[in-house]
C-alpha cells in the first residue's frame, strides 16, 4: 500500500547480483523479478525494494544505513544465513532492547538481525 510521505521502497547495491539473489532465496525464502541484467526487485518482505548492479556496497562504516531484520529465533536465523553463504561480521551481542548480530550478503552489503527474545 502506498502511504503519503512514508518510506515506500528501498534500493540496495550488489556487487554480484546472482549471488545476492541466491542468498536471499536460501536464507529468507525471497523471490525476485528481474528488470534487465542490472536490476532485480523483491516484494512482500516487510518493505518492497530491489538490488542494482554496483561496485560499491552498503555498509555502516561507509556511512550507509543499516537495515535490520527481526527474528524470534536469533540463533536459528544466524545458522540459515551462514548456510546460505552469508558472512557473520559481528557475533551475537546484547543491547538494552535485546540481542543482535551483523552479517554481509554475498554482494557485500551489511545487515543486522535482532531479537527481543
Amino acid at each position: 500500500m502506498n502511504i503519503h510521505e512514508k518510506i515506500n521502497y528501498l534500493e540496495l547495491p550488489s556487487g554480484d547480483m546472482e549471488a545476492t539473489k541466491a542468498f536471499f532465496v536460501r536464507a529468507f525464502g525471497w523471490s525476485f523479478t528481474d528488470y534487465g541484467p542490472g536490476y532485480t526487485a523483491f516484494d512482500h518482505q516487510g518493505l518492497e525494494g530491489g538490488f542494482y548492479k554496483a561496485d560499491l556496497v552498503a555498509a555502516p562504516e561507509n556511512g550507509a544505513a543499516l537495515i535490520i531484520f527481526y527474528s524470534a529465533r536469533l540463533e536459528e536465523t544466524r545458522e540459515k544465513i551462514i548456510k546460505a553463504g552469508g558472512k557473520i561480521t559481528r557475533a551475537i551481542f546484547t543491547f538494552p532492547g535485546g540481542r543482535r548480530f551483523h552479517f554481509r550478503d554475498p554482494g557485500g552489503n551489511e545487515f543486522a538481525v535482532w531479537s527481543d527474545k
